[in-house]
C-alpha cells in the first residue's frame, strides 16, 4: 500500500505468518493512512529530528531564554545518548535508560525533569506530524523533584536587612522585594512609568531575563502576573530616594547614560544582570548584616509569610504575588496556615463568648 512520508510517496510492505494476520495489519494500516496518521519516519534519527524540531517548531514561538534552555537540553543531554537511534525506534526503555544514566552521572532530578519535558514536547510534535504512532515518554515517570526549602526572613531580620542596606545604591530594590513580593525579574524590569508615586501603586508589565545575547525585557508569561500592587509608605520613601540618586547618576554620566526608563539600572543606565545582583550585591549585603545566606527569591517568600502571619486574606496575597490561583499560594505557604487557624479559633471565641 502507498503512504505519504516527509520525503514523498512511498510503497509500504507488510509481513505476517498467515494471510489473516497480514490482512488485519493491512486493514489497520490503510485506516491509519486514511485518518491522516502516517507512521513512517524513514531513517530519520532522533538527533536529526530534534534539530529540525528546534528550528521549525520551537524557535520564535517561545521566549529566547526558553529556546536556549531547550537547545541546551537537546545538545548536552539527549543527543549524546539517543541521537543516533531512529526516531521511530525510540522506546520507553530508551527513555528510562536516558534518565537513569543522567541521574547516575550526577545530574539533578530537576534537570532530568527538564530533559523529560523537552523530549515529551518534541515527540508530541512528531506524533502531530504523523512521524511516529506514540510518545515513548508517556509511560515513563520522571524523577521526583523535592521542593527547594524556602528560608524567609523574620520581621526582625527584614528590619536588619533594611538597616544594612541604608545608603546602598540598590536599597530600594531590597525594600521593594520584601514589601511587594515581586519576582527578581519583575523588579529588574520595572520602569518609572510603572510607578505612580502620588497614588502609591506599581504595575507589573514586564520581566527581565538573561539570554546569550544579554538581558531581555519581555511581557510576563501569564495574565495573573500582570498586576497592580499597592505600595507602603516605606516603599514609596525608598523609591523617592532612589529616584533622587539616579538623577544624580544621570547628570554625572552625561551623554554616556543609556536611557531605558528602568528604575534599577547600572550606573550607565543599562539593565542589570540578575546573577551579578545575587552574587556581588545581595550575598555580600547578607554577610555584612550577619543574616542567613538565603536566595534572593526568599525575599518574595518573606513578603508572603509576613502578610499571612498578620492574617491578610490569602486571596489578596495571591493576587499581590501574581499566582495563577489561590491554591498555589495556600499550597506554597501551608506552613503559615496553622498559626492562622489558631487565630481564627480565638476570633470565633471572642465573637461568640
Amino acid at each position: 500500500y502507498m503512504v505519504q512520508t516527509p520525503t514523498g510517496s512511498k510503497r509500504k510492505t507488510l509481513y505476517g505468518t498467515t494471510r489473516r494476520e497480514v490482512d488485519e495489519k493491512l486493514t489497520k494500516a490503510k485506516a491509519d493512512r486514511d485518518s491522516g496518521l502516517v507512521f513512517d519516519a524513514d531513517n530519520l534519527k532522533l538527533g536529526e529530528y530534534l534539530a529540525r524540531w528546534l528550528a521549525d517548531s520551537v524557535r520564535d514561538t517561545v521566549r529566547p531564554t526558553t529556546f536556549e534552555r531547550y537547545e541546551q537540553i537537546v545538545r548536552l543531554h539527549i543527543r549524546p545518548v539517543l541521537g543516533k537511534v531512529k526516531l521511530k525506534n525510540v522506546t520507553s526503555a530508551h527513555v528510562r535508560g536516558l534518565y537513569r544514566e543522567k541521574l547516575d552521572a550526577g545530574l539533578s532530578p530537576r534537570t532530568v525533569q527538564y530533559v523529560h519535558v523537552t523530549l515529551h514536547k518534541a515527540l508530541k510534535q512528531a506524533i502531530a506530524d504523523g512521524l511516529i504512532p506514540r510518545n515513548a515518554t508517556e509511560p515513563v515517570k520522571p524523577p521526583q523533584v523535592r521542593r527547594e526549602e524556602m528560608r524567609p526572613l523574620t520581621a526582625q531580620q527584614a528590619r536588619i536587612l533594611f538597616d544594612a542596606a541604608k545608603g546602598d545604591r540598590l536599597e530600594a530594590l531590597y525594600v521593594l522585594a520584601v514589601t511587594t513580593g515581586l519576582r527578581q525579574g519583575e523588579l529588574l524590569g520595572l520602569k518609572w512609568d510603572d510607578i505612580d508615586l502620588e497614588v502609591g501603586t506599581l504595575q507589573v508589565r514586564r520581566t527581565l531575563t538573561t539570554a546569550k545575547g544579554g538581558p531581555v525585557l519581555s511581557a510576563p508569561k501569564t495574565k495573573s502576573s500582570r498586576r497592580t500592587v499597592k505600595l507602603s509608605q516605606t516603599t514609596l520613601e525608598a523609591l523617592r530616594s532612589h529616584l533622587k540618586r539616579q538623577l544624580g547618576e544621570i547628570d554625572q554620566a552625561g551623554s554616556l547614560w543609556s536611557e531605558n526608563g528602568l528604575i534599577f539600572a547600572s550606573e550607565a543606565g543599562e539593565p542589570l544582570d540578575r546573577r551579578y545582583i545575587t552574587a556581588h550585591r545581595f550575598k555580600p549585603l547578607l554577610k555584612r548584616a550577619k543574616l542567613p545566606q538565603i536566595r534572593f527569591h526568599d525575599l518574595r517568600h518573606t513578603c508572603a509569610t509576613l502578610l499571612l502571619s498578620k492574617n491578610v486574606n490569602p486571596k489578596v496575597v495571591s493576587e499581590m504575588l501574581g499566582h495563577a490561583s489561590i491554591a498555589i499560594t495556600l499550597d506554597t505557604y501551608s506552613h503559615v496556615l496553622p498559626n492562622m487557624q489558631e487565630s481564627a479559633a480565638k476570633a470565633m471565641e471572642e465573637a461568640l463568648f
